[in-house]
């Protein structure tokens, strides 16, 4: 019996999954789930208006994303379920969020739920910018090695200055939280139970 495995692609403003027959390479099934909420660069879905260069996502529309599409190219290809292998995933990094130890995101509490760092900050959050700069200058004071190997300086795009910006401005959700996890970590915890760290994302975004 052929086997087969669904690959999830997290992009900016939508999701997809595309399912493949492993032994032949052929495509079966797509399908895409745009994010309810979009991205959150000008106001929150209440209303209150965000700061320039802000960037944010809800980790519920990750989730819609897995709900819609799987069962959409399943019922597309027709593969019975005991026959996908693999699941492969996808995120352009930095994008994070913080979490209790249960992986849930504080988000999701009703006293962090219109708190605007509670959400996702996306890869093109530039709002930390002037942490990565400080960030930068301090390694260069340093004389740290690594600098260079990354381009010469640090990004806001990068996990750190992100993480700066949620412990100065939101000491309270800092202070509560767990982790600061890589979406991409984030939706294979959901999908496994197991809290995994990308080697990718860790050795260069954080």
């Amino acid at each position: 019996m052929a086997k087969y495995s669904i690959g999830l692609d997290f992009g900016t403003l939508s999701g997809r999954a595309l399912l493949l027959n492993l032994e032949t390479g052929e495509e079966l099934a797509s399908a895409v789930c745009d994010y309810p909420h979009g991205v959150m660069d000008r106001e929150m879905p209440w209303g209150e208006k965000l700061p320039p260069d802000w960037a944010l996502q809800h980790p519920e529309d990750y989730l819609e994303v897995l709900y819609r599409t799987i069962p959409a190219v399943l019922k597309e290809s027709g593969v019975p379920p005991e026959d996908i292998v693999g699941v492969g995933t996808d995120f352009t990094a930095c994008t994070a969020l913080p979490v209790r130890k249960d992986g849930v995101p504080l988000c999701f509490l009703p006293e962090f739920a219109q708190n605007p760092h509670a959400y996702v900050k996306l890869w093109k959050h530039h709002a930390a910018q002037d942490k990565a700069d400080r960030i930068t200058a301090l390694a260069r004071l340093r004389g740290e090695a690594w600098l260079q190997d990354y381009g010469g300086r640090v990004s806001s795009e990068w996990m750190f200055p992100k993480l700066w910006q949620l412990a100065e401005e939101a000491p309270e959700l800092y202070s509560t939280m767990y982790r600061y996890v890589e979406a991409a970590d984030w939706i294979v915890w959901q999908l496994t139970g197991n809290e995994t760290c990308s080697a990718c994302s860790a050795g260069y975004k954080a």
